[in-house]
């Protein structure tokens, strides 16, 4: 069974726009529906995975994916006629609460309901049977079913936190046996992820995109510098509330949470400018916001789960809270639970994924497997590697270097303090570029960081980078148990560096001693995890800084094109393309 997942809801972002013109660019991003993506499944695994994002260059896109839709489909070899069911994560139905006012009554009508999705589909696809094939699956669940169903574990407790779905913003299930039971949900008003996006808004950033920005920022400040400020409240029974939320009284303030910003001015003081500086009180403010969600996601698995009486010792999350790797790491330190799963692509895109997961177990049931890497993207040959190759101008100097030798040669580089982008295999699915396009530079360089952040990335200076680390040696310089290598392999847990490795390791050791770490297995990523190991062995330290191959604004890159355009216009020092290695001739030409 051949079964298409698709997240995104086609027509959201310009409603907004009909609806509310005139909102700055921030509010604009306040619509569900963005981050569109396909993934195709079949009884033995993910075949493909894309979001929409790689493939139209605009971030968090929530157009149709009909490109990420023909990739999955060519990487299969199929077409639409092969496909058994499309499954979409979002399931809206008629409700009274889409009667209350206009802009609820709208965004039903023109965004949600079941016939506008039909229409979309049929805009695109008009010789399909959507009455049959159309498969529509609750949001909260597709994210569930993402994650449950590439865990790997028969029975576990899944933990779906996010803004919103249909009508919840946290859920729990239990997976047993391939099944996923609804044991519990969460009111739209006691939203842990809709606080989060609303103090990033504060924060000066772009919510829905730049979450990970505030946690970046949080160990910078002190969680109890406004004591009175109580962003979380338990109730009885393992329910919480998020008062900050309940000054959205009136429709538009809903639609832009301008009421909820100016209680977050009246608690910790004027809202910060995009192109303010960011100060002390800011990295408070960042703390106390990363604090108060953790807190509220230990309530909700503390005594949220002991009102329903559950016992399991294995975790599953998905949904985008679940791409806290600070909060994760807190989870998975705690003890409760033995197994942890977090899905790589746990924010909307992985609808798409879980969507299509759910339909097909529904239909051909199975116990959940094991996922290894997301490497569920596009490989290009090298015929389309070399076409890009010739689109560089003068000023660079190509070279085959099959096997061994690249390894070699991109290893000097590195420990010579250059950064290069590596580029090679297929394209990861989810937010995390996990060693197939990525950015590699020597994490025992002191001013690395602030030189990528400035002058490659050119983002802002207080944002750490992640340590990729060979399975075998990660627990010699990060604090991770023996056996409990494999949770951190997707890069969405956050542990301490080693007290004695800090020093060796400042451009990923973060200012609290932490790393968001990525422990890379030979038998899952062998030629990153062979890069690496050679570093070790020439350099002494089997460490890489790893992060994503993307420029400021742009989504990680997808085609070898892309790859050699972005490279171009950077400051890279070298690309490692395939089997070819691209650097910087020197200035007033090569030496050869």
């Amino acid at each position: 069974m051949l079964v298409l997942g698709i997240s995104g809801l086609d027509r959201a972002a310009a409603l907004k726009k009909r609806m509310m013109p005139g909102l700055d660019w921030r509010e604009q991003r306040l619509v569900q529906g963005l981050d569109s993506a396909a993934a195709l499944v079949d009884e033995n695994g993910v075949i493909a995975a894309s979001a929409q994002e790689r493939h139209d260059g605009e971030k968090g896109t929530g157009a149709f994916p009909a490109d990420a839709v023909a990739a999955c489909l060519r990487q299969a070899g199929a077409t639409m006629d092969d496909v058994d069911f499309v499954a979409h994560g979002f399931r809206y139905e008629p409700s009274p609460v889409f009667e209350l006012d206009d802009y609820l009554r709208r965004w039903y009508q023109e965004a949600y309901r079941a016939e506008v999705q039909f229409d979309v589909l049929r805009a695109y696809y008009p010789d399909q049977d959507w009455d049959r094939k159309l498969v529509r699956v609750p949001h909260h669940l597709a994210h569930a079913a993402s994650s449950y169903h590439l865990s790997g574990f028969r029975d576990a407790v899944v933990l779906v936190a996010d803004g919103m779905g249909e009508s919840e913003s946290t859920s729990l299930f239990r997976g047993r046996d391939g099944r996923l039971e609804p044991l519990r949900s969460y009111p739209i008003g006691s939203s842990l992820g809709i606080l989060y996006s609303v103090v990033t808004q504060y924060l000066g950033f772009l919510p829905g995109m730049d979450e990970y920005k505030v946690m970046g920022l949080a160990p910078y400040g002190d969680p109890g510098a406004f004591p009175e400020a109580t962003l979380v409240v338990p109730r009885p029974g393992g329910d919480l509330a998020v008062p900050v939320l309940a000054h959205d009284k009136t429709p538009e303030e809903r639609e832009t949470h301008r009421g909820a910003i100016r209680r977050l001015e009246e608690l910790f003081g004027p809202a910060r400018r995009p192109d303010a500086p960011v100060t002390q009180r800011h990295m408070d403010v960042a703390a106390v916001v990363q604090r108060a969600v953790e807190e509220g996601l230990f309530l909700v698995l503390g005594e949220g789960l002991d009102a329903t009486g559950e016992t399991s010792r294995n975790l599953c999350m998905a949904g985008g809270v679940a791409l806290n790797c600070t909060a994760n790491g807190r989870i998975a330190r705690s003890g409760r639970f033995d197994g942890m799963f977090v899905q790589p692509a746990a924010g909307d895109d992985g609808t798409a994924l879980g969507a299509a997961l759910h339909v097909l177990r529904e239909r051909v049931p199975a116990a959940p497997w094991a996922m290894g890497m997301p490497y569920w993207g596009e490989e290009f040959d090298d015929t389309e590697i070399e076409t890009g190759l010739a689109t560089l101008g003068p000023g660079h100097r190509v070279r085959h270097l099959p096997g061994a030798p690249m390894l070699a040669e991109v290893s000097g580089l590195i420990g010579s303090g250059a950064v290069v982008a590596w580029y090679q295999g297929r394209m990861e699915f989810g937010p995390r570029a996990l060693g197939n396009r990525s950015i590699l530079a020597d994490p025992t360089v002191p001013d690395m960081r602030a030189h990528l952040n400035a002058m490659v990335k050119q983002r802002e200076e207080f944002r750490p980078f992640a340590p990729a680390v060979p399975a075998e040696v990660a627990g010699e310089y990060f604090e991770i148990e023996p056996g409990r290598e494999g949770v951190f392999r997707h890069m969405l847990f956050v542990t301490q560096v080693r007290e004695q490795h800090r020093a060796a390791l400042p451009a990923v050791t973060h200012v609290d001693g932490s790393a968001r770490v990525q422990v890379v297995e030979p038998d899952l990523a062998p030629r990153f995890h062979a890069l690496i190991c050679r570093f070790g062995t020439d350099h002494g330290t089997p460490v890489l800084l790893n992060t994503s191959f993307n420029l400021r604004g742009q989504p990680i890159v997808r085609t070898p094109a892309e790859a050699v355009a972005t490279y171009a216009r950077s400051t890279l020092d070298a690309l490692a393309i395939g089997d070819w290695l691209v650097v910087r001739e020197p200035a007033g030409g090569s030496d050869d």
